[in-house]
């Protein structure tokens, strides 16, 4: 069975879609994901894309997103640009982590990403704490803003994000147990009220070249502390991303998105 994807990528965070909206695809496993994604051997990606039919009748179709490491993940910024660039229309998708709203536009995409949720429940946290400045700490990082969108993350706030050995650190601090279902860790540095730089160890794949629930994350951790404006750019080592937090608790990120080629996979290999 050969079955068609598209590469595409947002700010260089890249992905494999397979589309099964029409024919329904194979049924996928971790270790299938896992060879897809794999860079050698595979046609390589951070996350693998999967659109399917939606199952809520509100919404136009479902993607489901599975980081390189084959696990199944909630929300995908960058994905979400992508997705909107390849319907090419406006559209309610579904999603583990929520319902976003996508669109194509002439420079990218624009995506709706929902509502923050900042309760520790909800990031979700093994026990209690303040999510605005946590009280615990990792080597020289501390004091960390949790916020869910879509998908948990931890915003730390820096001098200077190049000093921070995010690759030792990342690892650690995704896998501790405070963090029951792992976390995705911005390290950030803000240059003024416009403009945030940001870093991402993210949960299953590791450092990225962006990451789209990040910067949302990481701006509106910085809003809560009253850093930044209520719109602002964050700027990744692959790209820049424009995030607005609007005064109906909506978060919308617009940022470029891009195809790269399409091909076909002969299932067996993967399988």
């Amino acid at each position: 069975m050969r079955i068609p994807f598209v590469k595409m990528h947002g700010l260089g965070n890249d992905f494999v879609v397979l589309d099964g909206r029409g024919e329904p695809l194979p049924r996928l496993t971790e270790a299938a994901v896992r060879r897809i994604a794999d860079r050698r051997e595979g046609v390589g990606c951070d996350q693998l894309i999967v659109l399917e039919p939606a199952r809520d009748p509100d919404s136009d179709l479902r993607m489901r997103i599975f980081n390189a490491d084959g696990g199944e993940v909630e929300a995908c910024g960058n994905a979400s640009r992508a997705v909107a660039l390849l319907i090419g229309h406006s559209a309610r998708v579904e999603t583990a982590g929520g319902a976003i709203r996508v669109g194509p536009q002439e420079s990218g995409a624009q995506v709706d990403m929902g509502v923050p949720r900042f309760d520790w429940q909800a990031i979700p946290l093994a026990y209690a704490m303040d999510t605005l400045a946590m009280p615990v700490g990792w080597g020289d990082l501390a004091a960390a803003s949790a916020v869910n969108v879509g998908n948990p993350h931890v915003v730390f706030f820096v001098a200077d994000v190049a000093a921070v050995p995010l690759e030792r650190l990342g690892p650690e601090i995704e896998n501790d147990p405070l963090f029951p279902e792992r976390v995705n860790v911005d390290v950030a540095q803000v240059e003024s009220r416009e403009r945030i730089v940001l870093r991402v160890w993210e949960r299953g794949a590791g450092l990225t070249r962006a990451c789209g629930t990040g910067a949302c994350a990481t701006a509106v951790a910085a809003m809560r502390r009253g850093l930044v404006e209520r719109q602002v750019t964050v700027a990744l080592p692959g790209g820049e991303l424009r995030i607005g937090w609007g005064e109906d608790g909506r978060i919308t990120m617009t940022g470029p998105a891009a195809e790269s080629f399409r091909g076909e996979i002969a299932w067996e290999d993967y399988a």
